[in-house]
């Protein structure tokens, strides 16, 4: 119960410094040079161009739209999360801008750059925890589960037709360039960082000892190991080797049970992009 409570206050804990950074792209870097972005944001500042029609209404009524479709496809815990994870986007949105008013870099050009880098980063924390900060995100997050695309090249196609039909009402091709190269760069920093949180390793091990490295890998890690016979050619001589797949964090351990137990052990490690099966991801379609 208690391991079950911690796990969750850190999940939160986690997006809602990714909802801090993402608030904090926007509100630090794109916002006070007027970098139109996309998003339901920036459907509804176009939409209250034409009709004045509320901006605050016209996101919340979007997003609790989005919010039944998300519980739909998803399941309910993200619609939870999501709730969160607009509320305290709305919050920090709120508390940095007034905090912000002039612009942390006075180039336009590199405030796109840092913004939508912080803002990318801070979104992959926030889908890496299962959660969205509304919008487009969460339709960014369905269809890649539904069409196994990538949460940043959906995200990004969509904002590119927000950006670029703004022309029609604010008739300035440099924000919107401005807006395109945001979006580009958010988009890259978010795919970067969730493709970074699949990664794992796979280690080939080759030693005399490779009974007892296994036994200690499988009791002390509770992680599988598959041995091969092999016969090393420069030698001649029949040997087998260990394959062990581990998350990156366990890749030292691992090391570390080896050398405890055959300091001439020939070790090799691969960087694996993503793994699935017990003890890893499911693997979706």
């Amino acid at each position: 119960m208690k391991g079950t409570v911690l796990k969750k206050t850190r999940n939160y804990m986690i997006m809602f410094l990714g909802i801090t950074l993402n608030a904090f792209g926007w509100t630090g870097f794109l916002l006070p040079h007027k970098i139109v972005g996309g998003g339901v944001n920036g459907i509804g500042i176009m939409v209250n161009v034409v009709t004045g029609f509320p901006i605050g209404l016209f996101y919340l009524i979007v997003n609790i739209f989005l919010i039944l479709w998300a519980v739909k496809s998803v399941g309910a815990h993200f619609g939870v999360k999501s709730i969160v994870g607009i509320l305290g986007f709305s919050l920090m949105m709120s508390v940095l801008q007034p905090l912000t008013t002039n612009p942390i870099l006075s180039d336009a050009f590199m405030s796109t750059i840092l913004g939508g880098f912080i803002g990318g980063f801070g979104l992959g924390l926030v889908f890496w925890q299962g959660g969205s900060t509304g919008g487009t995100d969460i339709i960014a997050l369905i269809l890649s589960k539904r069409f196994h695309s990538s949460p940043g090249k959906i995200t990004l196609y969509i904002n590119l037709m927000i950006i670029t039909s703004s022309y029609l009402l604010f008739r300035s091709w440099e924000m919107i360039i401005f807006g395109i190269v945001a979006m580009s760069v958010s988009s890259f920093s978010l795919d970067q960082f969730l493709e970074g949180t699949k990664m794992s390793a796979q280690i080939f091990v080759f030693s005399d000892h490779y009974q007892q490295i296994a036994d200690n890998i499988t009791m002390r890690m509770h992680r599988g190991v598959t041995v091969f016979d092999g016969i090393g050619w420069y030698t001649k001589e029949k040997r087998c080797a260990l394959m062990i797949l581990v998350t990156r964090k366990e890749v030292p351990e691992v090391l570390t049970i080896v050398k405890e137990t055959d300091q001439e052990a020939f070790i090799s490690v691969a960087s694996v992009r993503s793994v699935y099966g017990q003890g890893f991801g499911p693997l979706e379609f």
